[in-house]
Parts: C-alpha cells; structure tokens; sequence
C-alpha cells in the first residue's frame, strides 16, 4: 500500500478540517494515509508522496509548515509533492488565487512541488482573537467558505497523479 502524509497548519481548526477531508479521499482511492499537524511531523521518509496545507494569516504560513518544508527540503524533493493554503474570506473567497508568501516561494521551487491550491477558509466570530481578526468577523468576510465538493475533488487529482507517479 503506498503511504501518503497530508500535513497541516492552522489556528482554529479550518485547515485541519480541510487535511481530514483530503485524508478521507485518499484513503477512498486506497492509499495508506496519515493526516497530522505539520509540527509533529519530523520526517517525510516513510511516505511515497506529501500534501502540506496552511491557514493563510496576513499572507503568511504558519511557521510549523514552513519549518516542515525547510527541515525536508532533500526528502521532499525525492517524491511527490501538493501545497494548499486555505484563508480567502467573504464573496468570491473560492475566486481567488492567493500567491505563496516568497519563502515558500522558494521552498515549493526547490522540491519542485505541484501548484499551490487556494481554498476560501473558516472565519468564525467566536474564535476570532486579536483586533484585525474581530474586525474582520464582524462584516462579510465572517462565515465558512470551503468548497467541500472542489477540495475533495482536488484530493482526488491528487490520487490519481500519486497512481501514476508512483507505480512507474
């Protein structure tokens, strides 16, 4: 059975969620899978291919997946490997194509990683903590915005490129 990991990295569970549901697909398509947060994560080895996903905050990663990446960089680029952020909130979050912040940039270069995938995020006023996220949850940008039917089939592309890469 091939081993695939999908890591993550959030604050308030959204993009754990989004991983869990990657997670469910690949284990559909009958890959041996692991779904963990990217800072328990402390080798990629033992996995055939690696989905790394962040909450996007002010543009930015979360500093466990980026550590996950640099700390992985020569194993990485020995299998295949799919990023995502998930983050955009309000209308036509599911619209827009977030860029990589430029560290990861270099990271996704340098482990010649597929293309990164934005996914509109979770904005839940309860869980809002600091000044910019409680103003942001007050107006339009509050709410879930996930495509669960897009994530899922992303995760399933996924399966089938692992398929092939892997079994040649």
């Amino acid at each position: 059975m091939i081993n695939v990991l999908v890591a993550y990295a959030g604050k308030h569970g959204g993009t754990r969620e989004i991983a869990e549901v990657v997670g469910e697909e690949l284990r559909a398509a009958e890959f041996a899978v692991d779904v963990r947060a990217a800072g328990e994560v402390d080798s990629v080895t033992e996995y055939a291919a690696v989905v790394v996903g962040s909450a996007l905050y002010y543009a930015r990663w979360r500093p466990e997946a980026v550590r996950l990446l640099e700390r992985n960089t020569e194993a990485l680029r020995e299998r295949p490997v799919w990023l995502f952020h998930s983050g955009p909130c309000g209308p036509g979050a599911n619209l827009t194509r977030v860029s990589l912040p430029a560290r990861v940039t270099l990271l996704a270069a340098a482990i010649d990683a597929g293309r990164t995938e934005t996914f509109g995020g979770r904005l839940d006023p309860a869980l809002a903590n600091g000044v910019l996220e409680k103003l942001m949850a007050r107006g339009s940008r509050a709410g879930d915005f996930r495509d669960w039917d897009r994530i899922r089939a992303w995760a399933r592309d996924i399966g089938r490129r692992v398929q092939s890469r892997v079994a040649i």
